[in-house]
């Protein structure tokens, strides 16, 4: 009796899904059909341009959408909560130092290069310069006057208090902004080497648990806020277009090695996370499902109807 197009579209289905099954359960044939996937996407989808496959426009949709329209309240703030409270009570803050963190070398040299940066310099001026400064020192002297003799006291010397104060407050800021690299460097450095033995657990001296979860909130606060600006929305639009202005024209498997991804990283990592995934999809029998689920309508469709009975 002659074979009916649904019985050899059933047996073929079983077949395929057999064979896709012994592809991806057996190790060395699914690391040769990662390897031939990862060959024909750097030879041949490799060499399309980045703006071909992925317009900026849909980029600039989805970037807004994650950082401008993506909620941030619920699990997210709880959960960064809880990590963030995890990370202050870890016990490897008790066995380290912070020597251990960054080397006493190191950190010299990175104060040094931090200290001689134009910005550092630029920002110690503008303090320095800034009037406000100056109010800031004379409030800090009138206060520390009422403390010490009382509000009637203060009253009567608030005039000459302020008088010698800013007098004093210029000289010493115009003195200190010709030495301010050597003094920023000093102070920086003598406040590491007091703390260098020391354990990473200090910090909780001066951060508590309860200062971490008012920054985590605060931070949210801030972003819940800003990401709504016309301000934020400028800047993320011209960071994704300064990506495509630059690799735009640039074919993928470029854009890719310039990340410093190379075509062993890929599939060091398609072997890293391809046979466990599949291994445990496997089994628990949802594999199969998987594979069925793809190649069955085929089997099912007036196309393969179609081609058997031509």
């Amino acid at each position: 009796m002659a074979e009916t197009t649904e019985e050899l579209g059933a047996r073929l289905l079983e077949a395929q899904i057999a064979f896709e099954l012994s592809q991806l359960t057996d190790d060395d044939a699914l690391a040769a059909l990662i390897d031939d996937e990862i060959g024909h996407f750097l030879t041949e989808s490799g060499t399309i341009p980045l703006e071909v496959v992925m317009p900026r426009a849909l980029i600039k949709d989805v970037a807004r959408k994650y950082t401008m329209q993506f909620p941030v309240e619920g699990a997210i703030p709880e959960l960064v909560g809880q990590v963030a409270a995890r990370l202050y009570r870890h016990p490897v803050h008790e066995r380290t130092r912070l020597s251990d963190v960054v080397e006493t070398r190191r950190f010299d040299e990175l104060a040094a290069i931090a200290t001689g940066l134009p910005l550092t310099r630029r920002t110690v001026d503008q303090v320095l310069e800034s009037p406000a400064t100056t109010d800031t020192l004379v409030e800090v002297v009138q206060r520390a006057v009422e403390n010490r003799f009382g509000t009637k006291t203060a009253r009567r010397l608030a005039r000459p208090v302020e008088k010698w104060t800013r007098r004093g407050a210029v000289f010493v800021l115009e003195s200190a902004q010709e030495d301010a690299d050597d003094l920023i460097i000093d102070t920086v450095r003598d406040f590491w080497r007091s703390r260098a033995d020391g354990r990473v657990s200090s910090f909780r001296d001066t951060v508590s648990e309860v200062d971490v979860e008012d920054t985590v909130v605060l931070i949210f606060e801030f972003w819940r806020t800003f990401r709504q600006t016309d301000y934020f929305r400028a800047l993320l639009d011209e960071a994704i277009d300064e990506v495509f202005d630059t690799y735009g024209a640039t074919p993928i498997a470029d854009v890719i090695e310039d990340l410093g991804i190379g075509e062993a990283d890929l599939r060091e990592e398609g072997m890293r996370f391809g046979p466990p995934v599949i291994r445990r999809l496997d089994q628990q029998g949802i594999l199969a499902a998987i594979v069925r689920r793809r190649l069955e309508p085929f089997y099912a469709s007036p196309q393969f109807r179609t081609a058997v009975q031509s």
